[in-house]
């Protein structure tokens, strides 16, 4: 057992580190003790790609970047108090001040096929100047979008389809767009142009989707569109909403898309009506559904909008769920 001078030794005090630090920058503004950098700073960020294997498939998580959606707001967490919504935030090292989500992209190598799980929002700068970036970082991870089979939307909302591409600017001109036509024909419809907070989408969705009407394949529930991968409806989000069940050798990853859209908020409370939901009372039943299955199996999930690259598990906690990251791997 250590005695008693042994540890005040080591016992510093803040004063003592702030005052250490002072002297620090002190010498730093001297000169003292400074060597230049042997690289230019590069003010980029690395490419966002995680890669990990599921059974004979190869993943993928690839970002179109974060998107940032201001202040966390009790209309869009709905039935929280705004004190409950900022402490959660601020208890997790979060920012009540800056909502961020995530825009995690899953792409599937079966071995025989390259899949692709939504598409971001696309370049412009309508949600802001860090998203976008699916082209590049899907380059970065050594594919070209010309060599995806498939597209599949989980739903058409804007950070999901948009990037897709438009016209002589569409992305992936030898894959097959899979989807449901329940959303194809909510989110193309013209008479919902007028619906408060969705409106705005309409347009810019119908000039994604439509000219790309021959290529889709509509997906039903249960249907395992291409082998290994089925098909779960999951609706609430949008009348279309899906998830997707991706199974090789006995491994299991259950794409969740956008049935939690916060790792804290919306799974500590799941019963809360969120939102951009289509639906809200039927989003939060589907949600405790599908998480119900989830915990009780113990699936990998990989969830769209949680903290990078979102893949992690989730069990039950009181009368919600807890999420856990699962270590991100260096080597396959």
């Amino acid at each position: 057992m250590p005695n008693t001078s042994d540890v005040n030794d080591f016992a510093f005090s803040r004063r003592k580190l702030l005052t250490g630090s002072a002297a620090l920058a002190t010498f730093g503004a001297l000169g003292i003790g400074q060597a230049a950098a042997k690289a230019p700073m590069t003010h980029a960020a690395a490419p966002a790609v995680y890669r990990f294997k599921l059974g004979a498939f190869e993943g993928t998580v690839i970002s179109d970047g974060p998107l940032h959606l201001g202040p966390a707001k009790r209309d869009l967490f709905q039935g929280l108090t705004q004190e409950v919504i900022d402490h959660t935030l601020d208890d997790n090292f979060l920012s009540p001040a800056d909502l961020t989500l995530e825009q995690n992209t899953l792409l599937i190598n079966t071995g025989d096929k390259l899949v692709l799980f939504d598409t971001g929002v696309g370049p412009g700068d309508a949600f802001g100047k860090s998203t976008g970036r699916l082209i590049a970082n899907l380059k970065a991870a050594g594919v070209e979008p010309g060599d995806i089979d498939a597209v599949v939307i989980t739903h058409a909302h804007p950070d999901h389809c948009w990037g897709l591409g438009v016209g002589a600017a569409y992305h992936f001109p030898n894959a097959q767009i899979y989807m449901t036509q329940a959303d194809l024909d909510f989110w193309t419809d013209e008479t919902k142009r007028s619906l408060p907070l969705f409106g705005s989408f309409i347009d810019p969705t119908r000039a994604v989707l439509l000219p790309l009407r021959d290529r889709m394949v509509f997906v039903k529930d249960g249907q395992e569109i291409l082998p290994g991968i089925q098909a779960m409806a999951t609706p609430g989000h949008t009348v279309g909403h899906t998830s997707y069940i991706i199974t090789s050798e006995g491994q299991t990853l259950f794409n969740t898309a956008d049935l939690a859209h916060h790792s804290l908020l919306v799974m500590q409370n799941p019963k809360m009506k969120f939102g951009f939901d289509t639906d809200p009372e039927q989003g939060a039943a589907t949600r405790i559904r599908a998480f119900d299955m989830v915990a009780a199996q113990k699936l990998t999930i990989v969830a769209y909008h949680f903290p990078w690259p979102g893949i992690g598990h989730v069990v039950k906690h009181g009368d919600g769920y807890r999420y856990i990251a699962a270590p991100m791997l260096t080597a396959l």
